[in-house]
């Protein structure tokens, strides 16, 4: 698991466009918090640099209450081994882990240690679930069953950071580019358009 926690647990009402209510359909979704250029974890798998963010209330909620199971992989279950901390403990159901060592994990409550392929892995989530949504937390896991059809949607919140090293969502050298389609009632196939100012640059001092 790459990250324990893909949403902040800190919700304030926030200005602009919002996502559509998430719902608990069976889906498969790969889901994190990102910074703008990518990444869903530092160095490391390191998250201390997720914080002073603001989302909106009862996000958290929202999906804790639409997930049916978690699925992740072993380097971010291993930096962060604590089923209890997903969505801050609002959440509580069945974790998997898929890893290619199972018999060296110690083990934990509510977690099952997967040896298998990617697609089996998500298979037994989706059993598990119970027809709730199974959450992807592995950017290495989510970019192989991408490859074969297996994600509904890729769920992200873009958080005005630049981290410039880490984990990034998708990373595949050499690979052939991934096109997407918005899940909104506009232009599916529109940029999105945001406009940030870095808080190290005073107003005055910036380049017109």
């Amino acid at each position: 698991m790459e990250t324990p926690h893909p949403v902040s647990t800190r919700t304030h009402a926030t200005s602009g466009a919002e996502m559509a209510p998430q719902t608990a359909a069976g889906k498969v979704l790969w889901h994190f918090t990102m910074s703008l250029d990518g990444f869903v974890a530092g160095p490391g798998h390191t998250m201390d640099w997720m914080t002073g963010f603001s989302f909106r209330p009862g996000l958290v909620e929202e999906y804790a209450a639409t997930t049916g199971a978690v699925l992740g992989g072993r380097d971010g279950w291993d930096a962060f081994p604590d089923a209890g901390a997903v969505y801050g403990g609002a959440w509580q159901g069945p974790l998997f882990v898929l890893t290619h060592h199972p018999e060296d994990a110690p083990p934990a409550a509510g977690v099952t240690f997967l040896s298998c392929d990617a697609a089996e892995a998500v298979r037994i989530a989706v059993e598990a679930a119970g027809g709730k949504n199974v959450e992807v937390f592995s950017p290495t896991i989510g970019r192989q069953l991408l490859e074969r059809g297996l994600i509904d949607e890729i769920d992200l919140h873009i958080v005005p950071v630049l981290l410039g090293d880490g984990i990034r969502l998708f990373d595949h050298p050499g690979g052939a580019p991934v096109r997407l389609e918005r899940l909104d009632d506009g232009d599916r196939t529109a940029a999105v358009n945001v406009r940030y100012r870095p808080l190290t640059t005073a107003p005055s001092q910036s380049v017109r």
